[in-house]
């Protein structure tokens, strides 16, 4: 109790020390049509950038120079210089692109197409589309293995995590998980991936040899219905010892031990927390709280919120610059 009093004034105030290294975040904003940029170390937005219609999904190359970024109502990926944060180019999508994913070596996107139920796979470099993979209904969560072999996209409707051979584009397996299963998170050894459900209020750990559910995670925040815990962004620590998981409008962030897949703490955010991101350091993690408007700075080492800071309307996802 008085822990999360203690949580309550941080969020409150706004102020605690600041992350020791500087890195740039990008901040999707769905409502408004732009794109937050806020240094980590201040904790402060430097710019807003237009951008598309409805912008989601978001994330970096692997040298920093540039963000890729679902403009969802326009059919399209916009890629923006962080040098200059201008628009430079657009790569080809499918309808409806939501969430998407990089492949480890940097070339490729995978990208999924909500309103046409396919995963599409983009070359970056040549601006093509290699494959259009048929997958179950209303796609959504994208997620690639360490070694980049395999790749899952997950199926609001069908409830599934579809496994895909990236080499031929094949779908190799069907697993069925709980209800609305919104984003994937592989361990960084490749063994596992981690499989969040909405609806069914559970995150599923599937082995990724027998591609079999080992273990469902389910959760509880005193005070909440079942129904308000609705997990959605999953992210792992480099070393592999915890997963963090945003609970949706429970407005926490859970923290779970990999090991026992029991839930150590439930870490007070903003409003409706969706996606998360670490910074490369990995002492920081960065939740999206949509109905507050606010991003949210979490301590990895205390898993404490540190700071909350406004950005645009209905803020989605979130990327940190690699150095």
């Amino acid at each position: 109790m008085q822990r999360r009093a203690w949580a309550l004034a941080i969020l409150a105030t706004g102020f605690m020390a600041g992350p020791a290294s500087a890195y740039m975040a990008y901040v999707s904003n769905e409502k408004d049509n732009t794109m937050s940029v806020v240094d980590t170390a201040t904790m402060q937005v430097v710019k807003t950038v237009n951008v598309g219609q409805r912008p989601r999904g978001i994330t970096i190359s692997h040298d920093g120079k540039h963000i890729y970024l679902c403009a969802s109502d326009d059919d399209s990926i916009e890629v923006i210089d962080t040098a200059s944060l201008e628009i430079v180019d657009t790569l080809p999508s499918g309808p409806d692109p939501e969430l998407f994913v990089l492949s480890p070596d940097g070339k490729t996107l995978y990208v999924a197409n909500e309103d046409d139920n396919l995963v599409t796979v983009i070359d970056i470099e040549d601006k093509k589309v290699l494959a259009e993979i048929p997958v179950g209904v209303e796609p959504e969560g994208m997620g690639v293995s360490p070694d980049g072999k395999t790749m899952v996209n997950t199926s609001e409707t069908t409830n599934m995590a579809h496994f895909i051979d990236t080499t031929t584009h094949e779908i190799t397996d069907n697993v069925l998980v709980d209800a609305r299963p919104r984003f994937i998170e592989f361990t960084p050894d490749g063994k596992q991936a981690w499989v969040s459900a909405e609806i069914g209020g559970t995150v599923s750990v599937i082995d990724n040899q027998t591609r079999e559910v080992v273990h469902k995670i389910t959760f509880e925040v005193a005070g909440l219905r079942a129904e308000s815990i609705q997990p959605v962004g999953v992210r792992i620590t480099a070393d592999g010892k915890k997963a963090y998981v945003a609970l949706g409008p429970a407005n926490r962030v859970a923290v779970v031990n990999t090991q026992t897949y029991e839930v150590e703490k439930y870490v007070l955010v903003g409003q409706r927390v969706w996606q998360l991101a670490f910074t490369p350091d990995q002492k920081t993690i960065i939740s999206t709280n949509g109905v507050s408007n606010d991003i949210t700075f979490i301590d990895v080492e205390t898993d404490e919120p540190v700071q909350s800071v406004t950005v645009g309307a209905l803020p989605w996802g979130v990327v940190v610059s690699p150095k």
